[in-house]
């Protein structure tokens, strides 16, 4: 059955549903592995048992479910956001877990694109277990984006996310910011620090903000490895990033000098073009090989405009105020776009109204016509 054209049924859609809901609940606590959710039906189609994957090295959303299933599982049919791995890695084959189940059907909303995991469908098929894939497919990649976009990629999902005034100022021309959004905005950029496995600031935020970067106010959220783009290390041990609240890795220049962070992870990177900043394309594999697959850009204008710059921002969020203030740092600096047939175009996909303010989401357009 092609993944575009499912015949399921309205149960197995509606079951689909809770599934990817059940994903949902562990954004930002799976890395390097996607969310997961499972939902088992039995024979009679009567939801017998669910599950969602909580944590690397953990269970599966598949053994999960079939475990709070039982015997009902057998004659039954497994719903899943993402087609059953076909690997063992710390743990065993989700799609062999199945077939010993005696699952009769797998309904699947998307493929695995990792090729370490995939072939999980064709391993069912061959086992006479019948199998559908494309089941919400939408609906359960919005939710897996990040990890999808990760392992068709090679690097960590990013999303730049800012606060800005309605004419585009993150500061007043004297500097000051707090708080350009409310309260309620802020709390909700938190969730979005939860949902991500590394939040990125530049060395400039640092300076003007001296942030801490720890998810605040949402309980169990897993802290994200804080990063501090500082290319001549100009951070000190005061800097309130270095606290043992979260993990933190600061990526400083090759030849930077750092005899004044003795104990603090550092890694050295090869300059960007121009010898300006740091190369990004390496920042990121070095998350990437460090286990992130998810990345919060929080940083300033310069940073952000070496992101777009470097075609590595997949999502944009931006908190808008209803204040202007006719000076002041814009939200993004140089990104070596010159000429508006160069423009980063982006299709919203969201907007919100947070307290007073506008919460817009944003996709690059050509990520939309994919």
């Amino acid at each position: 059955m092609r993944q575009e054209d499912p015949v399921a049924t309205t149960t197995e859609a509606d079951a689909m549903r809770r599934a990817v809901a059940l994903s949902a609940r562990a954004l930002g606590a799976t890395a390097p592995n996607p969310v997961v959710g499972c939902v088992i039906l039995d024979p009679a189609g009567e939801v017998a048992g669910e599950g969602w994957h909580r944590k690397a090295g953990g269970p599966h959303a598949e053994v999960h479910a079939l475990a709070a299933a039982g015997d009902r599982a057998r004659g039954g049919t497994a719903v899943v956001t993402l087609e059953p791995c076909n690997h063992t890695g710390r743990t065993g084959p989700c799609a062999q877990a199945l077939i010993a189940a005696g699952v009769a059907r797998v309904v699947y909303a998307v493929a695995d694109p990792s090729p370490t995991a995939a072939g999980g469908a064709q391993t069912l098929r061959a086992a006479g277990v019948d199998t559908e894939a494309g089941l919400l497919a939408a609906e359960a990649e919005a939710v897996n984006i990040a990890w999808l976009t990760s392992a068709r990629t090679g690097r960590p999902f990013v999303r730049w996310k800012y606060a800005a005034t309605l004419d585009g100022r993150i500061a007043a021309a004297d500097g000051s910011s707090r708080w350009i959004s409310s309260a309620e905005s802020r709390a909700d950029a938190h969730r979005l620090r939860a949902e991500a496995d590394a939040v990125v600031v530049g060395s400039g935020t640092l300076v003007a903000d001296d942030p801490h970067l720890a998810v605040r106010g949402i309980e169990g959220a897993v802290q994200p490895l804080r990063v501090v783009v500082d290319t001549r290390a100009r951070i000190t041990l005061a800097a309130p990033v270095l606290d043992d609240a979260a993990p933190t890795l600061v990526a400083v220049g090759k030849d930077a000098d750092t005899a004044h962070l003795p104990g603090v992870d550092v890694v050295r990177l090869p300059y960007g073009e121009g010898g300006r900043g740091l190369d990004i394309a390496a920042l990121l594999a070095e998350l990437y090989a460090r286990g992130v697959r998810s990345v919060l850009l929080e940083g300033g204008p310069t940073l952000a405009g070496a992101f777009v710059a470097a075609g590595a921002v997949d999502s944009v969020t931006a908190y808008l105020a209803p204040a202007l203030l006719g000076a002041g740092p814009a939200a993004l600096a140089d990104a070596g776009i010159t000429g508006i047939a160069q423009a980063f175009r982006l299709d919203v996909t969201d907007v919100v109204r947070i307290g007073p303010d506008l919460r817009l989401t944003a996709v690059p357009t050509a990520v939309q016509e994919k």
